[in-house]
């Protein structure tokens, strides 16, 4: 059995819901015609990471109801605004889950991709997770030049625990929106 590593995953957006997907794909088409580019598959990122004393997932998600503590939830955080994040439906919480699972992980794309096999270094992101910033969903209020999502807290975990989040990139014809504002308030 390994004994440590971090792995990517790469979850296509709305994979196992059609609103999500459906929101995605119209939000993508307005963009890439704004851009003037082809509009490209989006994609959210979760990580699994492995050490000595256990199994481990890291990902954002929309908040849950009761029971936070066995999900793993470190930290929640407002969506769209942060006045909104007082009713649970506009709330989203990150996940340091013990023998979680990743929902969608059957429909992932390239992955799992594997970061590192370096123990101290998986302990480092697990150690991180509760400092990452609870920022509005959806909302540049980090000046970070792109809006604070899901990828954003998977880059700036990555980047925080010393792993080259610069150079990793989503799936081939692929985009991950808010991988870089994740890295440029990891770099701060």
């Amino acid at each position: 059995m390994e004994r440590a590593g971090v792995d990517l995953y790469w979850l296509p957006l709305g994979a196992g819901g059609h609103s999500v997907r459906l929101n995605g794909r119209v939000y993508e088409a307005v963009v890439a015609t704004l851009e003037r580019r082809p509009a490209l598959d989006l994609y959210h990122s979760a990580l699994v990471v492995l050490v000595p004393e256990g199994r481990f997932v890291i990902e954002q998600a929309p908040a849950g109801g009761a029971g936070g503590e066995a999900r793993g939830v470190v930290l929640t955080g407002a969506v769209g605004a942060r006045f909104a994040g007082r009713a649970r439906l506009f709330r989203y919480e990150l996940r340091r889950w013990r023998d979680g699972v990743i929902p969608d992980a059957a429909e992932a794309v390239e992955s799992p991709h594997r970061l590192t096999g370096d123990v101290a270094i998986a302990r480092r992101v697990l150690a991180l997770a509760p400092s990452v910033p609870a920022a509005v969903w959806g909302r540049d209020e980090l000046r970070a030049g792109e809006r604070w999502n899901s990828n954003s807290a998977i880059a700036w975990l990555l980047a925080r625990a010393g792993l080259p989040a610069g150079s990793i990139r989503p799936p081939a014809g692929g985009r991950a929106p808010g991988w870089d504002a994740g890295l440029v308030v990891a770099r701060r």
